[in-house]
């Protein structure tokens, strides 16, 4: 079973910025981030593959960057030009396989960390 542990999130102000941190206890195919804020769907925010190969919403096309280090087993999510509408709890994915991936179905997730963009 791989661990997927957290960090990062809080409260920033609108235009601000964060960094999510997500290391993983081995080298999986994929790691991301979903969001689900009160009363919308839970949606796949970001997520980057062994070759470094992205994917992003386009809610934050442009304003968010997924990197990964391999050595460290970790992703980070960093976000800029937050907007209030970004405010969610945000969870850590990981996805073992090239068809987890594809289809965007996690086999693995973190404990989730709140992300609050208000003034």
């Amino acid at each position: 079973q791989v661990r997927l542990v957290e960090s990062g999130g809080g409260l920033v102000q609108p235009g601000g910025s964060l960094r999510l941190s997500c290391e993983a206890s081995e080298l999986i195919f994929a790691l991301g981030w979903y969001r689900e804020a009160p009363g919308k769907q839970r949606e796949l925010v970001a997520a980057v593959t062994r070759a470094h190969n992205t994917v992003y919403a386009d809610s934050v096309q442009d304003r968010f960057t997924i990197s990964r280090d391999h050595s460290r087993h970790t992703a980070y999510l960093q976000m800029n030009f937050l907007r209030p509408e970004d405010t969610a709890v945000y969870y850590c994915v990981g996805m073992k396989t090239i068809h987890t991936y594809v289809d965007r179905n996690p086999d693995y997730w973190g404990q989730g960390t709140q992300v609050t963009v208000s003034s």
